[in-house]
């Protein structure tokens, strides 16, 4: 279950660097760095952002979910 766990936290630590990357920040971040003009010509780019919201909410999420885990085997095991 400890390995289970450590690959899942893993998993979703790599996915929210992505997805962090990806935001809009500020200065632009990569989203636009990747295709700023084309999301700016597409009238739907606030479903686009909404959506990589609630990917990183769910990852954040499963990531902390994961790290509780963790903390609660170790803790039943020694």
């Amino acid at each position: 279950m400890i390995l289970a766990l450590s690959i899942v936290m893993v998993v979703a630590s790599l996915l929210l660097i992505v997805l962090v990357l990806l935001h809009r920040g500020k200065g632009g971040g990569l989203s636009s760095m990747l295709g700023g003009s084309f999301n700016s010509s597409l009238s739907g780019s606030s479903v686009v952002e909404r959506n990589l919201d609630r990917l990183t909410v769910v990852a954040g999420a499963v990531w902390t979910i994961s790290i509780v885990g963790l903390c609660l085997l170790y803790k039943n095991q020694g």
